[in-house]
């Protein structure tokens, strides 16, 4: 927080202290180097029979792309506009979701929890099957009520009662078990009085009360769940409940983790003042292994172009390629140049979001890829907020949300207007406030790893007081 802020004030312009008109000048300088270089340089298209493999064949599938060559280009990549957040993730389901559907494997129930599901789930009956009480107390006539009845059975769940219920007469039942034909009412024990053999009760007749019909939660030969839907707890249970014993589902997508620079070492090395250990390659892989993917940290790219080039063709095996590092407009920043060469198209390459501007989303001999900020808390926040969706789409799934939930400030808030931000906060035990953590900015992990939500500041709006609410994002 800078000094001569409000007192309880986060302010979030102290991060960014460009002016506007410099910003401004910045991007149309960045526009025009990148139609220069675009109308520039070329590069070859894969061949049209070209099929990345798997790893384990790295030999054979950098045989099969075409090598660098001064030969006359096949196409070109053009600027492409700078979106708001909500845009650039729309553009990412559009382009990810024409992608045809992954392949099916047959896996038994245990083990297809949080799987996407790759056929309809029929009812095998109705369900209940039978008419059942939802209480415990008295399966009666609700002709004969209020009144004096006579109680002649006791039923508990998984029995059946052989004989109508008659005039007078009341059977004791338990919840679950199935409602004995004649009764059309269940009285709770709260509203009995026991006199020997007999129940005494004021309730008035009410058909149907605390009685679940045969066939009122699914009818026999009804799709219970379509496919393309997480397979979580609930959803589980109910393919055990009809009998599932085993599962079609989609097939985990394979994701290559690429991180670039120098400055970047393995995690058992003791880095030096001017480099940073792995951490994003592990985050990644993280983040891609909790919503259903396959990790592959590929390795770390240094900042030559050849070398940045060989590991990104290996990453072409997988089915989604993330990229952290190399996308800003510095000097040493390849990875934009190696994709151009590849025949790379780029959706965008600037999200109007704080951290993550320098985004990158675009397809490259038939692979979707995505070139993330390098900074930790750019890479976590861009995965999130498009990576994840293409990778869920990619996995099949249907119904992608993100949901933004409303919390009550317990601080003031400020930021420059202009990018949304997504700014590190802990949410109260109950859901209802908010706190913002103090942050130094995108590289800093420390406040990330403090926070269990993102503050969503929207861009067009500077200022909140304690106690307005505002939109937060679940980490």
């Amino acid at each position: 927080m800078r000094r001569g802020a409000w007192p309880g004030t986060h302010d979030a312009c102290a991060v960014e202290r460009t002016p506007a008109v410099f910003r401004r000048l910045w991007a149309q300088r960045a526009a025009t180097n990148l139609l220069e270089k675009s109308h520039s340089r070329c590069f070859r298209l894969a061949p049209a029979n070209f099929t990345p493999t798997r790893p384990g064949s790295d030999r054979r599938a950098h045989d099969a792309l075409p090598p660098r060559s001064s030969s006359p280009c096949l196409a070109r990549i053009s600027f492409v506009a700078t979106l708001p957040f909500e845009q650039a993730r729309q553009v990412v389901i559009a382009q990810v979701g024409q992608a045809p559907l992954p392949p099916t494997e047959e896996l038994p129930l245990e083990e297809a929890g949080w799987r996407v599901l790759a056929e309809p789930v029929v009812a095998d009956r109705d369900y209940p099957p039978v008419a059942r009480s939802i209480r415990d107390g008295y399966a009666v006539r609700s002709q004969d009520l209020p009144g004096r009845l006579r109680v002649v059975a006791e039923l508990r769940a998984g029995q059946s009662y052989n004989r109508p219920v008659g005039p007078g007469e009341a059977v004791a039942i338990m919840t679950g078990a199935p409602v004995p034909e004649g009764a059309d009412q269940v009285v709770m024990v709260e509203y009995t009085t026991q006199s020997g053999a007999e129940i005494i009760t004021d309730r008035p007749p009410r058909p149907g009360e605390f009685i679940n019909p045969q066939g009122s939660e699914a009818r026999k030969g009804e799709v219970l769940l379509e496919p393309g839907v997480r397979l979580d707890y609930s959803r589980i249970a109910l393919l055990a409940m009809v009998g599932k014993q085993r599962v079609k589902v989609y097939r985990r997508p394979l994701v290559a983790i690429l991180p670039t620079g120098d400055e970047v070492v393995p995690v058992d090395v003791e880095p030096s003042p001017y480099q940073v250990r792995n951490s994003n390659a592990y985050s990644l892989a993280t983040q891609v292994a909790r919503q259903g993917g396959l990790p592959w940290v590929v390795g770390i790219a240094p900042d030559t172009y050849d070398a940045t080039r060989q590991l990104l063709e290996q990453a072409l095996q997988a089915d989604l390629i993330l990229l952290s590092g190399g996308v800003s407009m510095g000097k040493y920043d390849l990875v934009k140049d190696v994709l151009r060469d590849l025949g790379a198209e780029l959706y965008f390459d600037h999200v109007l979001i704080q951290p993550g501007y320098p985004t990158v989303f675009g397809r490259v001999r038939g692979k979707f890829f995505f070139g993330l900020p390098g900074n930790p808390v750019s890479t976590m926040v861009t995965f999130k907020l498009f990576a994840q969706a293409a990778l869920q789409t990619l996995e099949g799934e249907r119904q992608l949300e993100l949901p933004l939930l409303p919390a009550r400030l317990t601080a003031p808030f400020r930021h420059q207007t202009g990018r949304t931000r997504f700014w590190p906060a802990r949410l109260s035990a109950d859901g209802t406030e908010v706190t913002p953590l103090r942050w130094q900015g995108s590289s800093d992990v420390v406040a990330v790893a403090r926070a269990n939500v993102f503050l969503v500041a929207d861009a067009d709006r500077q200022e909140w007081q304690a106690g307005e609410t505002i939109r937060v994002l679940l980490k």
